[in-house]
């Protein structure tokens, strides 16, 4: 064989090697993730960052980065205490609210490199668990208050960075299952999905790792019916949010922290963590019955170890529970909706209304208020103008409560009205795709319901297929 040759294969094994995993296999249907990850059942959710050293969950983000110090850090004890429960994956905080990178980071001087530490915590994380046979994902916090990525002063560099960040960590750091996402669209970050674009990085993670599944961690104020921007649902107990565990046919995460709070804290050598008979009897196991996947934070110490008294629960929680093996075949669900709603806050009108429930409701991002048609109208309407034409291929519309069962979409297009959709759907969250055109109006009529016709949200998308 040629030296030219021999060098030639050289840098293609190379390549093919440095590739992210995901990219040498084939890309299996979001079904068959979505189904994957509910029977994973349940995980460990570690939150290790620098909040861990300021006992406060949302520290000074200036704090210097010579306060991160983990003497004694060793993932695999992690590993191992996440097998002794009998968990199936773990999950880590890369970056959380206040931006300190724990990966080694071209992006940005604030990262663990610029520490005491100067080690790669994701990279170690990730080998401690993949050779404990465990999977694993990753944890990422859009709002950063250190970068300034904030409300009201995002720019493109902040965008950039995203994505840049994203980018190191999907492709550095081999199979990554699942990217939990974390401080976008939320009541307290106030970053909508269109000024960090939901669809850009949703589109980004699929690319760089087509099995990763994502999902973001503040889906509370949509239906728990759809699939609004995440691939699976989500639930923070501790933020008071439930689900159903009489009617959820969702995929579905649930999180809890094990300690008091999600980070480590000076008290909790000492203080009490939450009862692993109740873990799993009242949590863990009726969670999994309705498709629900059960990740429970466990805190390292500024040491870079978990505490005896957590170590000695995830023992306990491994000797009353045991993974079963898969849940219930998932039902064949939508695919998720990732792209911006073009018709939030357009102008609305709408046949006869009820009250005050008038059409502005039901365009206003906010899924807690509705247009509600009065009870004379036989055959109501409503109607998104956007004052011109516009190019858009779904439309979904979400109800309080499921009472449209038949209806018509249409849409206005130079001098006409074209029809879109005529039939029957009885779900509550109703999503029609179908191939692009281009309209300044769209509407529906609603030829039968239950009772009041309403409408929580009406969404009008123009995906990228």
């Amino acid at each position: 064989m040629s030296k030219k040759l021999t060098f030639c294969l050289f840098f293609i094994a190379l390549g093919l090697y440095i590739l992210p995993a995901s990219a040498q296999k084939n890309p299996l249907p979001l079904a068959t993730l979505q189904q994957q990850f509910v029977d994973l059942r349940f995980g460990m959710f570690i939150h290790f960052n620098i909040p861990t050293y300021m006992n406060q969950d949302w520290p000074d983000p200036d704090a210097s980065p010579s306060i991160f110090n983990p003497t004694k850090l060793n993932c695999d004890q992690w590993a191992k205490a996440a097998k002794s429960a009998n968990m199936t994956y773990g999950c880590l905080t890369t970056k959380h609210h206040s931006g300190f990178c724990i990966w080694d980071t071209k992006t940005t001087d604030y990262n663990v490199m610029n520490s005491p530490l100067k080690r790669d915590v994701v990279k170690e994380f990730t080998d401690a668990f993949r050779a404990n046979g465990l999977k694993v994902m990753l944890y990422y916090s859009i709002l950063d208050t250190h970068h300034r990525l904030r409300p009201n002063s995002i720019n493109r560099k902040h965008i950039e960075m995203v994505k840049a960040q994203l980018t190191e960590l999907l492709t550095n750091y081999g199979e990554i299952s699942a990217l939990i996402i974390d401080g976008w669209d939320a009541p307290w970050s106030r970053i909508s999905y269109d000024d960090i674009p939901f669809e850009d990085i949703y589109l980004l993670v699929k690319k760089l790792q087509p099995n990763c599944v994502l999902m973001d961690l503040n889906g509370a104020k949509y239906p728990a019916e759809g699939l609004y921007y995440t691939d699976i649902k989500t639930y923070e107990m501790g933020a008071g949010q439930r689900i159903s565990t009489k009617s959820n046919h969702m995929p579905a995460l649930a999180c809890l922290p094990i300690q008091q709070s999600w980070f480590w804290k000076t008290s909790f050598p000492d203080q009490p963590v939450k009862d692993a008979a109740k873990l799993v009897n009242e949590t863990l196991i009726p969670l999994n019955k309705v498709d629900c996947n059960f990740i429970l934070n466990v805190a390292p110490n500024r040491d870079g170890l978990f505490d005896d008294n957590a170590l000695a629960a995830l023992k306990e929680i491994g000797k009353l529970w045991h993974n079963e093996g898969p849940v219930d075949k998932l039902p064949a669900l939508d695919a998720p909706i990732i792209s911006s709603n073009i018709a939030k806050k357009q102008a609305s009108s709408s046949s006869w209304s009820d009250d005050d429930n008038i059409m502005d409701q039901a365009n206003d991002d906010d899924f807690t208020s509705s247009w509600v048609s009065n009870a004379t109208v036989k055959n109501p309407w409503y109607e998104i103008d956007f004052d011109r034409e516009k190019a858009f291929n779904a439309i979904s519309i979400a109800e309080d409560k499921p009472n449209i069962s038949k209806y018509r979409l249409e849409y206005y297009s130079g001098s006409e009205w074209k029809p879109l959709f005529n039939g029957e759907n009885n779900n509550k969250v109703k999503v029609n795709r179908f191939n692009r055109v281009w309209g300044s109006k769209v509407r529906i009529w609603i030829d039968q319901s239950d009772h009041q016709a309403s409408i929580a949200e009406f969404g009008v998308y123009d995906e990228r297929r």
